[in-house]
């Protein structure tokens, strides 16, 4: 009997491996004899490095980065694909947990630290690079990778722009000359992309996404205008419209970046990552999938990672498993993806801090729950 683990970061409790880990264990001890295939997976936000090391069986590598409001940071990537290609995650160098609450500051944020964590990457030779983008703490329009690339983004008085969202006002001309474009050149950006909010206006990255970074309402008119002329000086000097291309907002702008000074692929994360795990060669001959994450919803089951594999799975006429910490609006949604049974860690009453107490322990005995009803069994 064959079983295919691949499950989601169990947000604030377990990441993927550790979900798939203990998904298996509780495989095992129902099916001792199974071949039990641990997969975990993501969709491009925080996690996605994690996963992809683990299911392509790479290795982690270090950089030391600016963190988004300066200061040096360690940030992680990973390379998979015996080398051959790279993962990175914006979060990891720019990102909204690095900041304490009470410090946050879009309007000086900078993505400098993730245009390095980029650098270190490229610099291991490798033909590819997949790039999440989630938990952003910037909105700087990937300014400040630009300035880590080589790019030089100058003021009137042809001095550097300093760090941020802000200063972008004062943008007056872009300066490639001192960015390697011939090694990029050989290097394919993959991002993976969960959004697709253009970079401006009412659903652009500093209305929707800039308030949880810490922007009031002024902040957010002025950082918005301050993307607007990011937008004209790309569009006049690298020749690259972004302001209403879908997924530019991502990342407060960086998928906008991306593609101007990468020329970068904007792609949605679940199927990206999904794809890059390898799951698909794991499906032919499998008797069932399990997959999950901790909250099951309507989200689940369009655009998050667990969905996609359910999709894939039912597409290749391999039952579907979901365990999941806790139902949500929408979940029912999940069958219609092809998911034969939604198992919960904690039944309805329950005290559902014994997930945070034991996550492992209640996914595994979730998973005990599913192997023995076998309401997946063909």
């Amino acid at each position: 009997m064959k079983m295919v683990v691949a499950p989601n970061a169990f947000k604030g409790t377990l990441t993927a491996p550790q979900a798939a880990a203990a998904i298996a264990r509780g495989v095992r001890d129902v099916f001792p004899d199974a071949d039990v295939v641990e997969i975990p997976v993501a969709d491009g936000g925080d996690g996605t490095v994690e996963a992809l090391v683990t299911a392509r069986r790479g290795e982690h590598r270090s950089a030391t980065v600016e963190g988004p409001l300066g200061g040096p940071i360690e940030a992680r990537f990973g390379l998979i694909d015996s080398g051959k290609s790279a993962v990175v995650e914006l979060a990891t160098s720019s990102g909204l947990a690095l900041i304490d609450p009470s410090r946050r500051d879009p309007r000086r944020a900078s993505t400098y630290g993730f245009g390095q964590l980029l650098e270190a990457a490229s610099e291991q030779g490798v033909a590819e690079i997949i790039a999440g983008i989630g938990g952003s703490a910037t909105n700087d329009g990937g300014a400040g990778m630009a300035q880590a690339l080589g790019y030089r983004l100058l003021e009137s008085a042809g001095s550097d722009l300093p760090r941020g969202g802000a200063a972008l006002a004062r943008l007056e001309r872009i300066d490639a000359s001192r960015f390697d474009r011939a090694r990029w050149a050989r290097v394919r950006v993959r991002v993976a992309c969960d959004v697709n909010n253009p970079l401006l206006g009412p659903n652009g990255a500093t209305a929707v996404y800039g308030p949880q970074k810490g922007a009031d309402p002024a902040t957010v008119a002025e950082l918005d205008a301050a993307l607007a002329r990011l937008a004209e000086i790309i569009e006049r000097d690298l020749g690259k419209k972004v302001a209403d291309l879908p997924g530019a907002g991502a990342a407060g702008g960086a998928g906008a970046g991306l593609v101007a000074f990468l020329d970068a692929t904007l792609e949605r994360g679940a199927p990206l990552v999904v794809s890059a795990t390898g799951f698909d060669a794991h499906l032919p001959r499998a008797d069932v999938v399990f997959t999950g994450e901790g909250r099951a919803d309507e989200q689940t089951a369009y655009g998050k990672a667990p969905g996609e594999v359910a999709k894939r799975a039912a597409a290749a006429g391999v039952p579907v498993v979901l365990l999941a910490g806790s139902k949500g609006p929408g979940w029912e949604a999940l069958y219609s993806l092809g998911v034969t049974e939604v198992v919960t860690l904690t039944e309805e009453g329950e005290d559902a801090e014994d997930a945070f107490r034991d996550p492992e322990g209640l996914l595994r005995r979730a998973a005990v729950v599913a192997c023995r009803s076998r309401k997946w069994a063909r």
